[in-house]
């Protein structure tokens, strides 16, 4: 009886927290804009709204979607990557006021992710090694397809993924230091180029930073 109680309490705190957690991100979100169409500051866009992506390898492709969401209007959340870098991504040009993170999520933070497509125009979605089966995959998929949000998958495997994207450092931009003199290849680094590749096939160069 004790281990059912407990087990009881622990699921009605869980929907209470998930009550909760809809009106804050219904409340900074308001959904009183357009969803972005681009989710890259130029070029044509890496992924329509409504697409569920895995991302692996650099992280400043991340930063770069999350800052070009916020800066066009739309409301991003981070969910489940406490080491996040939001200095980089907003001088890459986020609105910070547009982003929301939740840096522990709990046990199950597909769940949460669930909850938040509703609110928000990108949901980046850190899993920290969980693997998510093909089935409940396919449930969160329909239901980005229908809000018209783009989820990000990091750090995880996601069983039947469509979409898989690979970013990968292929040079970085430098500011010389002051005082002339500086010597090839040195100075403080301003940008970083990417080279990012879907399914293995390169599609696009970009630059952060």
């Amino acid at each position: 009886m004790t281990a059912a109680f407990a087990s009881d309490l622990r699921q009605e705190n869980r929907v209470e927290q998930l009550k909760q957690l809809r009106q804050k991100i219904a409340a900074i979100s308001g959904k009183d804009t357009a969803p972005a169409e681009d989710l890259v500051s130029s070029g044509p866009a890496l992924l329509p709204p409504g697409t569920v992506a895995v991302l692996s390898g650099a992280r400043s492709l991340v930063l770069r979607m999350v800052a070009a969401v916020t800066a066009g209007g739309g409301n991003a959340v981070i969910v489940g990557q406490p080491d996040i870098g939001l200095l980089a991504a907003v001088e890459m040009g986020a609105d910070l006021s547009r982003i929301a993170v939740i840096p522990d999520p709990g046990n199950d933070p597909v769940e949460v992710a669930a909850v938040l497509i509703d609110g928000m125009d990108l949901v980046v979605l850190g899993l920290g090694g969980r693997r998510v089966t093909r089935t409940r995959a396919r449930a969160v998929v329909a239901r980005a397809r229908q809000k018209g949000c783009t989820v990000l998958v990091t750090d995880g495997d996601w069983e039947g993924a469509s979409t898989r994207l690979e970013a990968r450092v292929c040079g970085y931009e430098l500011t010389p230091s002051f005082g002339g003199g500086t010597p090839p290849g040195v100075g403080r680094i301003s940008g970083v180029r990417l080279q990012i590749s879907r399914c293995g096939r390169s599609i696009d160069r970009a630059r952060t930073g």
